[in-house]
């Protein structure tokens, strides 16, 4: 067998590999990695561009300055008020009863009226009290001749003393009796313990009136009493003589006045608190007993205190805060304005207007009106709005 030996055309051996394959695979690979690099580059360069206009555009579209109305911080003095709740009572009432049982056979008062003191208002049936009346009024009598007679013989020494002791003892004894009668039969006339005005009638001609039971309500309204109470640190403030002025809700903004005319001695030990009482006059008996009272005494003033508009504090739970304006210059050398939130501490609040007791400074100015849409650092501008007003009646405490 022949084996024919074919020529090497390239001159090489056969059994030399070929490079080429091994060169265009790397060539592929780096092509493919410069692509995902531009490709990578382009998304970051993209990203950072977008971030870039997006931050450019939110800085040159700033909202706004938003408008507010400023008031100014003062130094004022300022009403020193102790002000508390309380209730009015009648400084004379009672539910008028009757001391006897009986059967009531007349009714002498008008529901509603005004009765002076003494002035009869209801009769029980006494016809046998007045029997005994005129009973022991003629055994009187009869004692009281029996007791001159005897006298008369005993100073003539025609009779023993001891009848005329006896005559004296009898006669005693029927006074006491008419004494006594007398007493009862005024028991069944009811009477007017002092002047005032009558309240509802809880009895009828013909009822059998037992002791104790309530015929009629009788309340003088001419003085009335203020009661309140204040803790044990305002005790001291507390002195008799001091007015107190006193608000009602029958009568919203009318000012009634009293004087503080009962401290009591003694404080609650389960509330810490004081009872106080003053007494105020009540002309027009407008005025009635129950009736809750705001009351607020008038203390001595204090020294001049910071204060702002009441519409300007913030109160939360963490803490009371005011919106101060503070000037701020810009790079382009503009003065701008600036809501900052600061925390303040408050004392009392009158006629419209808040203590402040730490945080702020006579002249500083805080916004009074429109800080409820504000974030602190935010931009203002002052509104030409004047500052809100005091209530147009405010409660003179």
């Amino acid at each position: 067998m022949n084996i024919v030996t074919e020529p090497n055309i390239s001159g090489r051996a056969i059994s030399d590999k070929p490079h080429t394959r091994p060169v265009r695979m790397v060539r592929w690979f780096i092509i493919v990695g410069l692509l995902l690099a531009l490709l990578v580059g382009a998304l970051v360069g993209f990203n950072a561009f977008r971030s870039h206009m997006i931050a450019q555009f939110f800085a040159n579209n700033k909202p706004p300055p938003t408008m507010v109305t400023v008031s100014e911080v003062k130094s004022e003095v300022i009403p020193n008020l102790l002000t508390a709740v309380g209730d009015l009572a009648a400084v004379h009432q009672v539910n008028v009863t009757s001391d006897v049982s009986g059967r009531i056979t007349d009714i002498m008062f008008t529901p509603g009226a005004t009765v002076k003191g003494g002035s009869p208002l209801l009769q029980l049936f006494d016809a046998p009290e007045q029997g005994d009346l005129a009973s022991f009024k003629a055994q009187a009598t009869g004692a009281q001749l029996a007791l001159d007679r005897a006298k008369q013989l005993a100073a003539r020494q025609f009779g023993p003393q001891a009848t005329a002791d006896a005559a004296q003892a009898t006669y005693d004894q029927a006074n006491a009796g008419i004494a006594k009668t007398e007493a009862i039969i005024s028991q069944k006339l009811v009477r007017a313990p002092f002047d005032g005005v009558l309240g509802v009638r809880h009895v009828e001609v013909g009822q059998f009136l037992t002791a104790g039971t309530q015929i009629v309500s009788l309340t003088d309204l001419s003085v009335l009493y203020a009661n309140f109470t204040v803790t044990e640190k305002d005790s001291a403030a507390l002195k008799d003589g001091q007015i107190v002025r006193i608000l009602v809700d029958a009568y919203p903004g009318k000012i009634f006045e009293g004087k503080v005319t009962t401290i009591e001695p003694q404080i609650a030990t389960d509330t810490r608190n004081i009872r106080v009482q003053a007494t105020l006059d009540n002309p027009d008996h407008i005025l009635k007993p129950g009736m809750f009272a705001t009351t607020t005494v008038v203390l001595p003033d204090k020294p001049a205190v910071v204060t702002v508009p009441e519409t300007a504090v913030d109160y939360t739970l963490y803490g009371d805060s005011v919106f101060l304006i503070t000037e701020k210059k810009g790079d382009d050398g503009k003065t701008s304005l600036t809501a900052v939130r600061t925390f303040v501490r408050t004392g009392n609040r009158v006629h419209g207007r808040a203590e402040i007791l730490s945080g702020l400074k006579p002249g500083d100015r805080v916004i009074a009106v429109g800080q409820l849409k504000l974030q602190s650092g935010a931009a203002v501008a002052i509104s030409t709005d004047p500052s809100p007003p005091i209530p147009a009646n405010p409660p003179r405490y």
